[in-house]
């Protein structure tokens, strides 16, 4: 559709779906993504597996340059590649070029949850953007970000309930594991804590601020080579270090003094993953913004070169 409006999407998508005799009642949320042309496809690949699992009704805004000419062109998919979802895209350029309410309303499901997602770098206070104040979820990827510590101390400053970020999602096989050697392993005996990753991850950031948090004990982050993410977690005590290691394989290993080297499945994981995990619960990810407003604040983010130790 080219040089449309957002009723007159909304007027197609509702015959498109008649005609096909389905009716929206099955999509449980609207998902609203705000990138740039480039990354369309990408995030739409993500939104569309994670949507298998949570059928929505997906809107893409693909902002382009508010210098231009006033205009906005739509493409509409149902079926096929849209997986579980009604896809409107949206091109919008001149005044339409600012993601806001008036883009998207008339779009969204209604009395359905809205979750926003900044697949690209994300806005300094999600929650204070025209769409984020839309939402009942808001999510951002910090990895996108050419300083990963910058923005997670603005995510920090700017933290509203509902924010969440994919950096810290991508953590949640990594605290798992964490999480069950520490039922196994005094907290007494745990002298400290040595979180081995690569420079330019967030995660690595995000995992020793929740060890800080919870462990209270002194972190050292280690940097390895950079664009690898976390490589290993070492617990430092009296009998020896705990060590859980991975390299490029998606097998861990677990390193015990005395015992055995034990093999653990720890995949790294996907953009649809980690969307489909954050799709799946629309309240506030209350750890996350202890984690990011507190255990942030009080992990010392100056790392020592891996070679150095």
């Amino acid at each position: 559709m080219h040089d449309t409006t957002t009723s007159q999407v909304a007027k197609r998508l509702t015959a498109l779906r008649e005609a096909g005799g389905v009716a929206a009642l099955g999509r449980v949320l609207s998902l609203v993504i705000s990138t740039d042309d480039a990354g369309i496809e990408l995030a739409l690949q993500a939104a569309n597996a994670a949507s298998l699992e949570h059928p929505c009704r997906i809107v893409v805004l693909a902002l382009g340059d508010p210098d231009a000419p006033t205009r906005l062109d739509a493409e509409i998919r149902v079926g096929g590649d849209a997986g579980a979802s009604d896809v409107v895209i949206l091109w919008c350029q001149g005044a339409n070029a600012h993601a806001g309410e008036p883009l998207v309303a008339a779009l969204l499901l209604p009395d359905a949850p809205i979750v926003v997602w900044w697949p690209g770098v994300p806005p300094q206070v999600p929650a204070d953007t025209p769409l984020g104040r839309l939402a009942h979820r808001r999510i951002t990827d910090s990895a996108t970000c050419p300083d990963a510590e910058a923005a997670l101390r603005s995510l920090a400053e700017g933290h509203r309930d509902g924010d969440t970020d994919l950096a810290w999602t991508r953590l949640t096989l990594w605290r798992i594991q964490v999480a069950g050697i520490l039922d196994h392993l005094p907290l007494s005996r745990v002298r400290s804590v040595t979180v081995d990753g690569a420079p330019d991850s967030p995660s690595t950031m995000l995992l020793a601020a929740w060890l800080t948090l919870g462990l209270r004990r002194p972190v050292t982050i280690a940097h390895s080579k950079a664009g690898h993410g976390i490589r290993a977690v070492r617990l430092r005590g009296p009998e020896g270090d705990v060590v859980l290691s991975r390299s490029q394989s998606q097998v861990a290993r677990l390193y015990q003094q005395g015992r055995p080297v034990q093999r653990i499945s720890l995949p790294r994981r996907t953009d649809q993953d980690c969307l489909a995990e954050e799709l799946r619960r629309l309240d506030p990810d209350e750890v996350y913004g202890e984690v990011l407003r507190v255990g942030l604040a009080r992990t010392d983010l100056a790392a020592v070169d891996a070679s150095d130790r």
